[in-house]
């Protein structure tokens, strides 16, 4: 099993202040670090924990069942655990929590093409079951959708010059591998931008796995319904690990514990105005301490957000 470190495991399990015998939503299962220190505290409780990838699941079954029997996994993306867990039954939930960070394993395995340190088929995709590869985009996109992606998802300032030379380059002969790819854009890139901190594929290789698991969307179709189904006084806790995430994520949050003052009443006093719906637990996002960064690199970029449904 390859070992996932799960970033800021004690500060998510903080916030999302677990109850014995609360229902509980891990949105993403990956190799069970989260799942498991939840499950290990509602012996009286059910979790629920979501993944996509088949060989995440099967790793983390077994994990989840030596610490306890009462947990159901499902085979499905977060975008619609809502109108999943409704199906089978269940309406209201005490916590959510995801992690939105791809896990080690899934970067450690060169097989899976999420890695441009190591040379592998051009794949990506958290779910295999799914039918769009990073090698179908890298090949069949045009210009413009290369480039809207690069600069949309990746934010890498030579976006144009990389989704032209790979058009060039495609009508030589199809991209078919990481390696390929990694050099292609170290070709493009500049001796200054290569000499840069991080690798100079990072932003490209990025935006790629956004597009081919369509994150965005399945993060915004996520934020838009749980709180259809949070229990008054229950808990969300996000940990995002790109900007892109975490500024959707802050947004969304903000739009819940923020009232603005409206056209209709600009005269009113503070009082006066409607209460927000949720309760910030998290004013500023956390980040990991010292001695988590000291541990693992990965948690460098990791930022932590929380929000609480006010009883009514």
């Amino acid at each position: 099993m390859g070992f996932h470190y799960s970033v800021m495991l004690t500060e998510t399990i903080s916030l999302l202040d677990l109850k014995e015998n609360g229902i509980y939503v891990d949105l993403t299962l990956g190799r069970g670090g989260t799942s498991s220190a939840i499950l290990s505290r509602i012996p009286c409780g059910h979790l629920y924990s979501f993944d996509l990838d088949e060989e995440a699941i099967m790793e983390s079954r077994e994990r989840l069942a030596s610490v306890g029997t009462n947990f159901t996994i499902l085979h499905a993306n977060f975008r619609d655990f809502v109108s999943r867990l409704k199906e089978i039954g269940v309406k209201e939930v005490d916590g959510i929590t995801a992690d939105l960070g791809v896990s080690s394993p899934q970067f450690d395995e060169a097989e899976r093409g999420f890695s441009y340190r190591e040379d592998a088929p051009l794949d990506m995709r958290m779910n295999q079951e799914s039918s769009v590869t990073a090698e179908q985009i890298v090949n069949q996109y045009s210009y413009e959708q290369l480039r809207d992606v690069f600069e949309k998802y990746g934010e890498d300032p030579y976006s144009k010059a990389i989704a032209l030379a790979i058009v060039k380059e495609r009508e030589k002969k199809p991209i078919l591998t990481t390696g390929e790819l990694v050099d292609l854009i170290k070709r493009v890139k500049p001796a200054k931008e290569r000499m840069k901190k991080g690798h100079p594929a990072k932003q490209i290789f990025q935006a790629l796995r956004i597009e081919v698991n369509q994150e965005m969307d399945n993060l915004a179709q996520m934020l838009d319904s749980f709180d259809s189904i949070l229990k008054p006084g229950g808990r969300i806790a996000i940990l995002t690990f790109q900007s892109l995430e975490d500024r959707m994520v802050k947004d969304k949050f903000r739009s819940l514990t923020v009232v603005e003052g409206s056209r209709e009443g600009p005269d009113l006093l503070p009082e006066e105005l409607p209460e927000a719906p949720y309760l910030a637990l998290t004013r500023k996002p956390i980040v990991a301490s010292e001695k988590e960064l000291s541990e693992n690199h990965r948690s460098k970029s990791a930022k932590l957000r929380a929000i609480q449904k006010k009883q009514k």
